[in-house]
């Protein structure tokens, strides 16, 4: 493993298209739901301790060479929202991208020719921390930490929240993001049929109403 390259794939500036996208946060803040640093860390505990469990688990799977077709199936009956369905193969289709230029190989040039609309962001992802010579785990650590840290990121953006304090949100929320990437690659490690399948039903309803907002800052 290397931690170099964990690093890379971890960066926020890694240019996978991220940034474009709040994890409903713009929702929540418009909503009224996140207004504080508090309110923050609890709409990314939540969002870590399903969605992000959801695609630490698929991620961490690819890593480990399960069959892409199968854990695409997976993410899709695991993401019932057709916006967030459409945001995970935009998120996809950029990673791909992304990966194939930093780390070309035979397996991210499959994936690509047999979705060329897309394949589900954790899919890609798991299949990027592969061919970067990383493991599940880390494939795991990184969709957990990307679960959380696109919504602190965005929040400073929308609320002007001060940055120390977004950080240390993500901060504290360190040891949790450490189990939830553990629970995740060991379930991978069981078989795609036992893979999480968390779920966060407000985020589905509110990013069915984000994506028919005539103006908005971020694309989900």
């Amino acid at each position: 493993m290397s931690r170099s390259a964990l690093l890379v794939l971890a960066d926020g500036r890694f240019p996978a298209g991220g940034h474009a996208h709040s994890g409903g946060a713009e929702a929540a803040v418009k909503a009224g739901r996140i207004t504080d640093a508090a309110d923050l860390a609890a709409f990314c505990r939540g969002r870590l301790h399903t969605t992000g469990l959801t695609s630490a688990g698929i991620a961490a799977a690819a890593a480990l060479g399960h069959d892409p077709y199968e854990l695409d199936a997976a993410a899709d009956a695991r993401t019932p929202s057709p916006a967030l369905r459409a945001a995970a193969r935009r998120l996809g289709r950029q990673m791909m991208r992304a990966a194939r230029s930093v780390w070309p190989c035979a397996d991210l040039d499959a994936l690509a020719a047999a979705f060329p609309r897309g394949a589900h962001q954790p899919v890609v992802l798991g299949v990027a921390a592969r061919a970067a010579g990383l493991g599940p785990e880390d494939a795991a650590h990184c969709a957990a930490y990307e679960a959380v840290s696109g919504p602190a990121t965005a929040v400073v953006r929308l609320l002007g929240l001060d940055p120390f304090q977004a950080t240390a949100v993500l901060a504290r929320l360190a040891p949790e993001l450490d189990r939830v990437a553990e629970r995740a690659a060991a379930a991978a490690h069981a078989g795609v049929d036992a893979l999480p399948a968390a779920s966060a039903p407000l985020l589905d309803i509110t990013a069915e109403q984000h994506a028919a907002w005539p103006v908005r800052l971020f694309a989900s």
